[in-house]
C-alpha cells in the first residue's frame, strides 16, 4: 500500500493539538472571564508539556505539535521547548474557531496571523490542522496560496495521499486514536463520561496493530491538556512501546508528507 522508509512495515506520526485556554475561548467567548475553565486549558503548558517532552525524549521521538497562534501568543516558552526539543509546529488556527463558521475574509486573517505568530517563533510551519478537522470552500485555496505543504484533517485512509486538484497532501486522521472522544469531560453538559486508560488501551491497541498489518500510518492525536495526565501518561508510554515493538517507522506529520510527495 505504502512503501516506509529504511524496510519498516508501517509507519507513525504522534501529533498534538496544543489547545490550551484558546479551545474554551474558541468554543465560548464568554469563558474568557471563568478561570476554572481556562485553568483546564492551562495545565498543557504548565504541567503536561514538559511531562510530554520528556517522555518524547525517552522513546526518541519527533513529534508534531499543532499550535493556535492566541496560544502561541500566550505560552511562548512552550513553543520554545517544543522547538529546542526537535518537533515541529504546524498551524491550528489563529483562533480555535472551525472554518466552517468563518467568512472568506475571517479564515483568511486565521491563516495568516495565525502563520506569522507561529513563524514570529523561529518555527518553519508547513502543516495545517482546522481546530474542527473540516474545511470550508476556501480553506485548501488558502493553504496552497500560504506556501503549506500538508493537510492533516480527513479521516478517508489510513496512509497519506495527495489532494486531486490543490498542491498539498493530506496526512489523514482518526477518531478513534484521538484522545479527546475517550477523555473529554466538559460539566457543562456532564453527558461524557471519563473512560479509564485501560479501556482506551482496549481501543487503540488493535487498531494500531491493524493499521501495521496493512502497512498503513498510525496517526495518534493528542492533547496535552488530556493525555498528559500521570495515568494517561503511562498508557502513551504503553502505546509508543508497543509501536516501536511492531516496527512502525516514526516520523513527523511533515516528514511523513514529503514521503507522498516521492
Amino acid at each position: 500500500m505504502f512503501t516506509w522508509p529504511e524496510g519498516h512495515r508501517f509507519g507513525a506520526t504522534i501529533s498534538f493539538d496544543f489547545d490550551a485556554e484558546e479551545v474554551w475561548i474558541g468554543e465560548n467567548p464568554q469563558n474568557t472571564d471563568r478561570p476554572g475553565v481556562l485553568s483546564q486549558g492551562a495545565y498543557g503548558p504548565r504541567v503536561a508539556v514538559p511531562l510530554l517532552l520528556e517522555l518524547l525524549d525517552r522513546h526518541s521521538i519527533t513529534a508534531t505539535f499543532f499550535c493556535c497562534g492566541r496560544d502561541a501568543e500566550r505560552h511562548p516558552e512552550s513553543i520554545r521547548a517544543i522547538l529546542a526539543a526537535g518537533h515541529e509546529i504546524a498551524h491550528h488556527g489563529l483562533t480555535h474557531t472551525s472554518p466552517t463558521e468563518l467568512s472568506a475574509a475571517e479564515e483568511r486573517r486565521e491563516v495568516r496571523e495565525g502563520l506569522a505568530i507561529l513563524r514570529s517563533t523561529g518555527a518553519t510551519v508547513t502543516g495545517y490542522r482546522s481546530p474542527s478537522w473540516d474545511f470550508s470552500a476556501n480553506t485548501l485555496d488558502l493553504l496552497v496560496e500560504h506556501g503549506f505543504e500538508y493537510s492533516s484533517n480527513l479521516l478517508d485512509h489510513i496512509v497519506p495521499y495527495r489532494h486531486a486538484a490543490h498542491d498539498l497532501v493530506e496526512v489523514p486522521v482518526s477518531w478513534i486514536l484521538d484522545d479527546a472522544p475517550h477523555f473529554w469531560f466538559a460539566n457543562d453538559t456532564w453527558n461524557k463520561t471519563i473512560r479509564s486508560p485501560r479501556e482506551v488501551l482496549d481501543v487503540w491497541r488493535p487498531e494500531i496493530s491493524g493499521i501495521a498489518a496493512l502497512g498503513g500510518h498510525v496517526m495518534l492525536t493528542m492533547h496535552p491538556m488530556i493525555i498528559g495526565r500521570p495515568s494517561r501518561l503511562a498508557m502513551l508510554d504503553t502505546v509508543l512501546t508497543q509501536l516501536a515493538e511492531e516496527g512502525a517507522w516514526f516520523g513527523t506529520a511533515h516528514e511523513t508528507a514529503r514521503l507522498a510527495r516521492a
